[in-house]
C-alpha cells in the first residue's frame, strides 16, 4: 500500500468521510488541501450511470471554461491555403501540413498540446494514428478539433478548452483550473463542466445520470461533492 506523505495526512483531517459537501465548501477545502509547492491542477472526476458498450453512450466532447484553464496551450494546425492564413492570424503557434507531418513522424516532434487539422488533410493525419492517437493527440470532430473553422477552433483552445471522455466505467475527468484560481473562478468553470455534461445526457439512460462528483488538486485528496448541490 502506498505510503501517503505526512502532508497528505495531515490535510487530509480537514475532509469528513463520506461526508459529501456543497459545491461552495468543495471549493474553499480543495485549496485548503492543497499540498504542492508548484501551483496545481484542480480536477473534477464525475462517475456516470452509463453502459458504455453502447456507442450512444460514450461520451466525448470539449468546452471552453469560462475562467480559463490556467495552463498555456500550444496549438498546432495542419491547413493549407486560406485556411492556414485564418490559424496564423488566429494566434496558432505552428501552421503547416505535410512538413509538420513528417517532422511527427521522422523527428519525434511534439512541442505542442493541441493539433487542430481541417477535413481535408484527415487522410494525411491517418497514416499517424498510432503515434498521436496514444497521446491523445489526434484530431476529433467531436471535439472540435477536426474542422473547417479552424479561427474558432484555435480561440477555443487559447481561450481554455478542455476535452472530456468516458471511460469504460462510466468516469469522466477534466481540469476546472489552479489551486492559484479564486474560488468564484473555480466555481464557475466547475459549474460550466457539470452543466455540460448534464446537457449531453444520452436519452437511453435509464435511472439517475450522475452517481458521484468529486474534486481534488494534485497529488491532493478527493472531495465528494453533494450532486443535488448543482441544482441551484
Amino acid at each position: 500500500m502506498k505510503k501517503r506523505s505526512k502532508k497528505y495526512q495531515d490535510v487530509v483531517t480537514k475532509i469528513e468521510k463520506n461526508k459529501a459537501y456543497s459545491k461552495e465548501d468543495a471549493i474553499k477545502l480543495v485549496k485548503e488541501t492543497n499540498i504542492t509547492k508548484f501551483d496545481s491542477t484542480i480536477e473534477v472526476a464525475m462517475n456516470l450511470n452509463l453502459d458504455t458498450k453502447k456507442a450512444d453512450q460514450q461520451l466525448r466532447g470539449a468546452i471552453v471554461l469560462p475562467k480559463g484553464t490556467g495552463k498555456t496551450n500550444r496549438i498546432l494546425v495542419i491547413a493549407k491555403g486560406d485556411k492556414a492564413k485564418d490559424a496564423i492570424a488566429a494566434g496558432a503557434d505552428y501552421v503547416g501540413d505535410q512538413d509538420y507531418l513528417d517532422k511527427i513522424a521522422n523527428e519525434n516532434w511534439f512541442e505542442f498540446d493541441t493539433m487542430i487539422a481541417t477535413p481535408d488533410m484527415m487522410p494525411l493525419l491517418g497514416k499517424l494514428g498510432r503515434i498521436l492517437g496514444p497521446k491523445g493527440l489526434m484530431p476529433n470532430p467531436k471535439t472540435g478539433t477536426v474542422t473547417t473553422d479552424v479561427t474558432k477552433a484555435v480561440t477555443d483552445a487559447k481561450a481554455g478548452r478542455v476535452e472530456y471522455r468516458t471511460d469504460s466505467f462510466g468516469n469522466i475527468h477534466g481540469i476546472i483550473g489552479k489551486a492559484s484560481f479564486t474560488e468564484e473562478d473555480l466555481l464557475a468553470n466547475l459549474n460550466a463542466f457539470v452543466s455540460q455534461i448534464i446537457k449531453v445526457k444520452p436519452s437511453t439512460v435509464k435511472g439517475d445520470y450522475i452517481k458521484s462528483i468529486s474534486i481534488s488538486s494534485t497529488m491532493g485528496p478527493g472531495i465528494k461533492i453533494a450532486i443535488n448541490s448543482f441544482d441551484k
